[in-house]
């Protein structure tokens, strides 16, 4: 399964044993689902668990059932589907509203915290997605309500979570791109082993990312110890073709015979060989005078 089909399975482990939780959640899932009008209610979804979880969500929360459900063999997307008058009236009524259903969220249905995560749960479980954290950071709702999304955002600001918002092809996003944000998100839903797939995830991204500079770092300071190693030598050979290692002083003799055998040491490796051993800053003086005797 995906990370965002595990983390729709996670949240379908909640109880339903508040009601008025179980409204929130079946709120959420009315306002992010397919259809819900006046006329009929149309849920559809690809999640076995939250396939297993509606029936039993619907009674809690409006004591009806669905006109008609998908094969239990069903494979893939699978609909639920209300159509009988009553049955739609009831729904209605749950929300106050007894004749039609403005496209607004009733803030009265989410007064307390546990009822607002439930709204959230159910509209992330009709409408919602979140992207592998190892590939990119991004959960989202979408609706096709204008004003759901609007209000949704101002909720969310409220619940101390920091969204953002966009529309796309019809319908109305609201979104959330940084890691700690989606851990925020998905621990108030009920999913916390998610959130904390999202935070090893990240903590992997940022230990890789600082193995890369380590070994970028130390390739450059590789790269830069060869380049001096390479003009010492190269200055050492043109001090012996001229004059021989034997005219220079015999620290610098030492100096040049220490690197002539040991061609890719570090200074402070060299600065250890040396009889007796001196200083990186002292070797470093010493190679400095041997290029300086060159140019002389």
């Amino acid at each position: 399964m995906s990370f965002s089909a595990d983390a729709k399975t996670e949240l379908c482990r909640a109880t339903l044993s508040r009601p008025c939780c179980a409204l929130a959640e079946a709120y959420g899932a009315l306002l992010y689902g397919h259809t819900f009008d006046g006329r009929e209610i149309r849920l559809i979804t690809a999640n076995d668990a939250f396939a297993r979880r509606l029936p039993r969500l619907f009674r809690k929360a409006f004591d009806v059932e669905f006109d008609r459900l998908p094969p239990e063999d069903a494979r893939g997307k699978r609909t639920f589907l209300l159509t009988d008058r009553k049955k739609i009236l009831a729904v209605h009524a749950a929300f106050g509203q007894e004749n039609t259903l403005t496209r607004h969220i009733n803030f009265g249905v989410l007064e307390s915290p546990c009822c607002r995560a439930s709204f959230l749960r159910g509209a992330f479980l009709a409408g919602g997605s979140v992207t592998d954290p190892d590939k990119r950071y991004h959960l989202e709702f979408l609706t096709g309500h204008g004003a759901v999304s609007r209000e949704m955002f101002a909720l969310m600001l409220e619940m101390g979570l920091s969204p953002k918002d966009s529309a796309r092809g019809g319908g109305y996003i609201t979104y959330f791109k940084q890691s700690e944000a989606i851990e925020d998100v998905l621990t108030t839903m009920g999913a916390p082993l998610a959130a904390i797939g999202v935070m090893q995830a990240k903590m992997q991204k940022d230990f890789n990312n600082t193995v890369n500079r380590r070994v970028n770092c130390d390739s450059a300071n590789a790269d830069k110890i060869v380049s001096a190693a390479q003009e010492q030598m190269d200055a050492i050979r043109e001090l012996d073709r001229l004059y021989g290692l034997t005219a220079l002083p015999e620290v610098l003799q030492e100096t040049a015979m220490l690197r002539i055998a040991n061609p890719e040491s570090s200074l402070a490796e060299l600065a250890a060989l040396a009889d007796p051993p001196v200083s990186k800053s002292c070797m470093s003086h010493r190679l400095k005078k041997l290029l300086e005797y060159k140019g002389e």
